[in-house]
């Protein structure tokens, strides 16, 4: 059993959703504080293009990736799979992989609530359980789960996004429960609107909206309180509110 502080040894970060927006933000802030990096995404192109761009701006740091649609709970185990297969042990787990697709529970396509809760939460369940024997042993590790502001109030034309976002904290709150003996923290983020694929084309201006490495400091920020402390639920919004 190795030590998590150990000299030499790399620390690890895995990011769900890790080539755009917050995935993106927290996937760097890591590797600027010396991890070595995996993640996942749907696009393989985008994928190719962020290992193209972690050679040139984070020298010396691995950026470990694999397609996969976390949609499809096949997809999610393979990554978790691959993930097993280079390395023992892992540091930190930032389930950020989501869809937003607005609109209200009367109207939304049939499907909806279940292609919402699959990528939104059972995602970051399933993950979650296949990488635990990668911290577990270790008793020294960080799961984020990014939530949503959605995750603590419902607002008009949330529907099905909504009711997955407050499950993921729900799930959020379990885990905490099970596993604060253990060592290892959880920590469940609630960002309001942030600038990502989601608000592409928005007619905002920019200071609006957050921005996806505000939302990176404060992930940072947590996970580096002493062994004795855990930011449980981190709530962040706009100065200016709510849209």
């Amino acid at each position: 059993m190795s030590d998590p502080s150990a000299p030499g040894r790399v620390p690890i970060a895995v990011v769900t959703g890790g080539t755009k927006g917050l995935g993106r933000a927290v996937a760097e802030i890591f590797a600027a504080n010396g991890f070595d990096v995996c993640v996942c995404a749907r696009t393989p192109a985008d994928l190719d293009a962020m290992q193209r761009h972690w050679s040139a701006a984070f020298p010396g740091r691995r950026l470990f990736t694999q397609p996969a649609d976390l949609g499809n709970k096949a997809d999610v185990l393979r990554f978790a799979d691959a993930v097993r297969a280079e390395y023992p042990q892992i540091d930190v787990l930032v389930n950020n992989a989501g869809l937003f697709v607005p609109d209200s529970v009367s109207g939304e396509a049939d499907g909806a609530l279940e292609r919402l809760m699959e990528i939104n939460v059972y995602s970051a369940y399933h993950l979650t359980r296949a990488l635990l024997p990668l911290l577990l042993p270790y008793r020294h590790g960080h799961i984020f789960n990014m939530c949503s502001i959605a995750s603590q109030v419902a607002y008009p034309n949330g529907g099905s996004y909504t009711i997955s976002k407050f499950a993921l904290l729900g799930f959020s709150k379990a885990l905490r429960e099970e596993l604060k003996t253990t060592g290892i923290k959880v920590t469940a983020i609630l960002p309001g609107a942030t600038w990502s694929d989601s608000w592409r084309g928005a007619d905002f201006p920019t200071e609006r909206l957050m921005q996806a490495d505000d939302i990176a400091k404060m992930v940072w920020a947590a996970y580096q309180l002493s062994d004795s402390a855990v930011v449980e639920e981190l709530i962040i919004r706009p100065q200016l509110g709510d849209l």
